[in-house]
């Protein structure tokens, strides 16, 4: 059965969502050429026999999903045993995927920027326990609960700084370019929960992450990676973004009906932004369990390594996330990963330091998961792992009843206002007996979506209320696209409070506001009314609805 920790099962349901694009390159900075190695490539079709059900499997799936190319690295004692690639990398120019094709890693790139980060934590340049706002620059965090000085950088590593969900993807020919980090830090950083009381996962904080490198080491970031982090780790076909010495071996993204996916831009490249190629990435895997190459410098001590894959908040032991990596247990083994996905791009690094192996998947289309081939790359190599495997019975999940009735300290009548960076909206909320909500915006009643989602079902559980609403937050960010209204927030006495995200149809930003309410005295919601989706409340057509749903929640 597996065991894998809560955050694992987060980064697999936000898999749509967790957005990294490929970007224009705004940074100056010279990036290395591919070294010799990487330019004399094979064909690689020569695959060790314990692998050739993997391989079969890699075929079978690139077949039936429409994804158009897979590369894979698998290493095992300081040595790359398996490295492959299937399908193409380029449909257009009929280019094949290879080992040293350089792909989106989406979220991957959250254990490679904390590496960075962490180099500077050796030197003293950063203190992990002091306020990320000692650390920015004219605009800081504003907090709306707790401390700022219990906002740590440390705790922007965990994801339990109390920051929302965020992402904003920007359009190479879009109708806006990316704000300086200092406005996206006005607009967007906002500490919404106190600071160590959860984990929520957040772009954003990485994006801050990638900010704090750039003050403390006077460069960009993408020149900082590049020199501290790519280059000593012998990494010559991985970088922030794409250099134009690199765009010839990058795997174009694709539509599952293989459509080119345009070249995007976004504000948390920290989080999103590196590109690397399977060859790479299971170095850099290599490195992180303490294999001591003898090509790659020790920029960071192995009990270093250790506490990045084993420090968690004190204050939220079970979020099963340290600094880039998330882990969980499986079948008795201890797994270190991370994943990415979004349109376009599906990935996996995956560490068991107790068997000194890296395995690494790499995909240029988002309709794929590849945890399966991962497991079968570990059964071939673990034979306990296969047995237990082998031996487990088909389950499937299932969800847990539903509440029957809202508590009676949420059903009512609730009035506040959300934040935006550029003014306060009223808004009003009722809970009623029979489950059901009405939302009042500007004075407009919303409909809600009463589904299951990646994002979870309306509901109230553990003092937390979540919920899916049909209407516009409008600013200047969110005016260009529709969009829903995702609303989280804990019940706290009399008050209710936390986030209202704008997330668009077209899945380019979700981009969150404080939002409070304040209970109203004497009304008890017992209202048995209906709540209909309503077309007139909506700014978008219900076959835009159904289009939007069936491809990031189906």
């Amino acid at each position: 059965m597996r065991k894998f920790a809560p955050v694992l099962t987060i980064f697999l349901l936000l898999s749509f969502w967790i957005c990294a694009f490929k970007a224009n390159c705004h940074e100056t900075s010279a990036q290395p050429k591919a070294d010799a190695s990487s330019k004399s490539i094979s064909d690689f079709s020569s695959t060790p026999d314990k692998f050739e059900n993997v391989r079969s499997m890699i075929l079978q799936a690139l077949e039936e999903t429409g994804v158009s190319s897979m590369a894979v690295a698998v290493a095992k004692d300081g040595h790359i045993i398996w490295e492959e690639g299937f399908g193409l990398a380029n449909r257009e120019k009929q280019i094949k995927s290879t080992p040293h094709t350089i792909y989106a890693l989406a979220s991957i790139s959250k254990p490679i920027t904390a590496t960075g980060l962490m180099i500077l934590a050796e030197r003293g340049l950063v203190d992990l326990n002091k306020p990320a706002n000692d650390y920015l620059g004219k605009e800081k965090l504003t907090v709306y609960a707790g401390k700022a000085s219990e906002v740590t950088v440390k705790r922007l590593l965990h994801h339990t700084a109390g920051l929302p969900m965020h992402w904003h993807i920007f359009l190479e020919n879009g109708p806006s370019l990316p704000p300086s980090m200092d406005e996206s830090i006005r607009r967007y950083g906002i500490i919404v929960a106190p600071p160590g009381e959860a984990f929520n996962y957040s772009n954003f904080g990485y994006g801050i992450i990638d900010h704090i490198i750039s003050r403390v080491s006077g460069k960009n970031y993408a020149e900082f990676m590049r020199t501290e982090v790519f280059e000593p780790l012998g990494l010559a076909r991985t970088s922030v973004n794409i250099h134009p010495d690199l765009k010839d071996y990058v795997a174009v993204k694709y539509t599952p009906k293989y459509n080119p996916i345009p070249v995007y831009d976004y504000d948390h490249r920290g989080a999103s932004a590196v590109f690397s190629s399977a060859h790479d990435l299971v170095r850099f895997g290599m490195f992180h369990l303490k294999n001591h190459l003898q090509d790659q410098k020790p920029i960071l001590k192995d009990e270093t390594i250790d506490a990045m894959r084993q420090e968690i908040d004190p204050k939220v032991p079970d979020s099963g996330y340290g600094f880039g990596w998330g882990w969980g247990d499986m079948y008795g083994y201890r797994f270190v990963n991370h994943n990415g996905g979004v349109a376009g791009v599906s990935t996996r690094l995956t560490l068991i330091p107790t068997e000194n192996i890296a395995s690494v998947l790499l995909c240029n289309g988002g309709n794929i998961d590849p945890w399966e081939i991962e497991s079968a790359i570990f059964a071939a190599l673990l034979p306990e792992y296969a047995k237990k495997l082998q031996a487990e019975e088909k389950k499937t999940e299932e969800e847990g009843p539903l509440q029957s009735s809202f508590p009676d300290s949420l059903i009512g009548k609730w009035e506040g206002k959300i934040k935006t960076y550029e003014n306060e909206l009223p808004v009003k909320m009722t809970f009623v007996q029979d489950n059901s909500v009405i939302l009042e915006l500007e004075g407009k009643t919303l409909s809600s979506l009463n589904m299951k989602t990646p994002l979870g079902r309306m509901g109230f559980t553990d003092g937390v209320f979540k919920g899916l609403f049909f209407g516009s937050i409008t600013t200047p960010d969110t005016a260009h696209a529709p969009h829903v209204i995702f609303i989280n927030m804990k019940l706290r006495g009399d008050r209710l409070d936390g986030y209202a995200a704008a997330i668009a149809m077209d899945r380019n930003f979700c981009l969150p506001n404080w939002i409070e309410f304040k209970k109203l005295p004497g009304h008890q919601g017992k209202l048995n009314k209906e709540i209909k989706h309503e077309k007139d409340h909506c700014t978008f057509s219900c076959l835009g609805c159904s289009h939007f749903f069936n491809f990031c929640f189906g």
